[in-house]
């Protein structure tokens, strides 16, 4: 398959927010990062309240010697929101494997001058040197993974904590059955079509998931996490196809 950069413009699908796509081919790279935080915003309801729910809970896990990892950080928003919550001496590490989104998160984290606890690293979070940490948060990253090694993340996530951290996992989720897909899906592009995207745009970011995007279930989430050892899991945060969990080692 051809590179984005060799494609040329016309071949390639506006899904909304000046990014554009190709069919089976969403990437973090190219023209994303600098339009990311508004698409997502917008794409995923309720994004920034699953923000403030994560910091809320970081609270109860985040002291002045905690090491704590975002994975899959993008643009660094959510990291830097929790270093700004908690400056007194705690470390946040976020990673992207897309070098142009650690790029502009550390755009953005340099404006922040007083941000000096956080660092963003461009690496895969399947094989990255984890320390023990207290805290570690997926914001809707994990559907991203490929199906085939994503209880690998799980056990390495797990092994990461400390004692009594917590992992917090946000994601897209599939209805329990046939006719509960084909509601929520229905509601999603309902959704969409009021934040003021265009059929031909809803279409072209369907398309360009496709292979990329895979949820699992509610009871696949959960069933990964309680293979990796997590005992104490409850979802924390729920609405139509996005559901956020909340597990404690």
């Amino acid at each position: 398959m051809a590179s984005m950069d060799s494609v040329t413009e016309s071949s390639l699908d506006s899904v909304g927010d000046g990014i554009d796509s190709l069919n089976a081919a969403w990437s973090f790279g190219g023209n994303t990062p600098k339009n990311f935080d508004s698409h997502v915003s917008k794409s995923v309801p309720k994004y920034h309240d699953g923000h403030d729910i994560i910091l809320s809970l970081s609270d109860f896990f985040i002291n002045k010697n905690s090491v704590v990892y975002e994975l899959g950080s993008s643009t660094g928003a959510l990291t830097r929101k929790m270093a700004k919550r908690h400056s007194q001496g705690a470390k946040f590490v976020g990673i992207d494997i897309e070098e142009a989104m650690t790029q502009q998160a550390n755009i953005l984290l340099a404006e922040q001058a007083a941000n000096k606890n956080v660092t963003f690293l461009t690496d895969d979070i399947l094989n990255f040197p984890y320390e023990k940490s207290d805290f570690i948060v997926a914001y809707y990253t994990v559907q991203f993974i490929p199906p085939r090694v994503r209880q690998q993340l799980f056990d390495r996530i797990y092994q990461s904590l400390n004692w009594g951290g917590a992992f917090v996992l946000f994601e897209k989720v599939r209805g329990p059955d046939a006719r509960f897909q084909d509601i929520i899906s229905s509601l999603y592009v309902d959704y969409k079509v009021e934040q003021g995207y265009a059929a031909h745009e809803i279409l072209a970011k369907s398309r360009s998931l496709k292979g990329v995007l895979e949820p699992f279930s509610t009871l696949g989430n959960q069933e990964m996490l309680n293979r990796a050892g997590f005992v104490d899991v409850m979802t924390i945060f729920k609405h139509i196809c996005f559901e956020g969990f909340f597990s404690i080692k």
